[in-house]
């Protein structure tokens, strides 16, 4: 005869506990899903980054060894350093510039009711919809009929590659600061304005620091999308003037050793810090 310990033990799972572990299973599902995707969409970051600590110059695996002159041999290479160098300025000037100019369309098409506002809006976001290189050979033709009218050298200037990249960087201010301006208590103005400060004041002291958020990712994002570009830098540089990208493009012509991806690592690993400073000030889930 069973004992009463015996019977227990083979009695059926309480029902809440059944109806616990079929509700976990989604889930635990939705979990192991993300963690492939996310292992999918980083393994090659981790492998470039793993790559530039390879001992060999020519690419084997496994691995000869380990170390870390390939990152001393990219800063010594004059291409590499000089082209990081001229991207930071580049990047520097176009996303200020692109940001005073967000403020000021951002302003006009938010508080000021015109005929067409709509127009000029899709106008300023066209840069985000048409592909780089379809951007940067239109820019390049366009340079091209302008210097022939106005016979002055545009194509390879510093301040030719500046404007191309302010088409870059103005859409995105435009999108951070309109959003801002939307959500900002415009009954924060007009107390100022009761109070005796005039329109300069009030958006110096008042409308400024409200969109001070907006404003600083702007200029961030500004700033990676700048850095990074490619393909609208390509046809547009001059023979003394090369940005990171494009330097270590041609560096892929003729050599194919860990150098380029120590350079890609730490490109990665500035633009990820630049990205998280951004992330505290606007989330970029309503930017991207």
């Amino acid at each position: 005869m069973a004992s009463s310990s015996d019977l227990a033990a083979r009695a059926p799972a309480p029902v809440s506990t059944s109806v616990a572990l079929a509700s976990a299973w989604p889930r635990r599902a939705a979990i192991a899903f993300n963690a492939l995707v996310y292992g999918f969409v980083l393994c090659p970051l981790v492998f470039v980054v793993w790559l530039s600590f390879f001992k060999d110059a020519i690419l084997t695996f496994p691995p000869s060894g380990y170390t870390a002159h390939w990152y001393v041999s990219a800063w010594r290479n004059h291409a590499f350093a000089d082209g990081f160098l001229f991207s930071v300025r580049i990047a520097l000037v176009a996303a200020i510039l692109g940001v005073l100019l967000g403020v000021a369309a951002a302003f006009g098409l938010v508080r000021f009711a015109f005929r067409g506002a709509g127009a000029v809006r899709n106008l300023l976001m066209l840069p985000l919809l048409i592909p780089g290189i379809v951007a940067g050979i239109a820019i390049y033709l366009f340079y091209l009929r302008a210097e022939n009218a106005l016979n002055i050298d545009i194509v390879g200037t510093f301040g030719g590659l500046i404007a191309a990249h302010v088409c870059l960087t103005l859409p995105w201010t435009l999108r951070l600061v309109t959003a801002g301006l939307t959500n900002l208590d415009t009954s924060i103005e007009e107390a100022a304005r009761n109070l005796g400060a005039n329109a300069w004041t009030t958006f110096r002291r008042v409308t400024l620091p409200a969109l001070r958020p907006a404003l600083i990712a702007a200029f961030l994002f500004s700033f990676i999308v700048s850095f990074e570009n490619l393909e609208v830098s390509l046809p547009l540089v001059g023979a003394n003037h090369m940005t990171l990208p494009i330097a270590v493009m041609q560096y892929l012509e003729f050599n194919l050793d860990p150098t380029i991806a120590a350079v890609a690592a730490v490109q990665v690993l500035l633009l990820g810090i630049v990205m998280l400073i951004t992330d505290r000030f606007v989330k970029l889930s309503q930017v991207v």
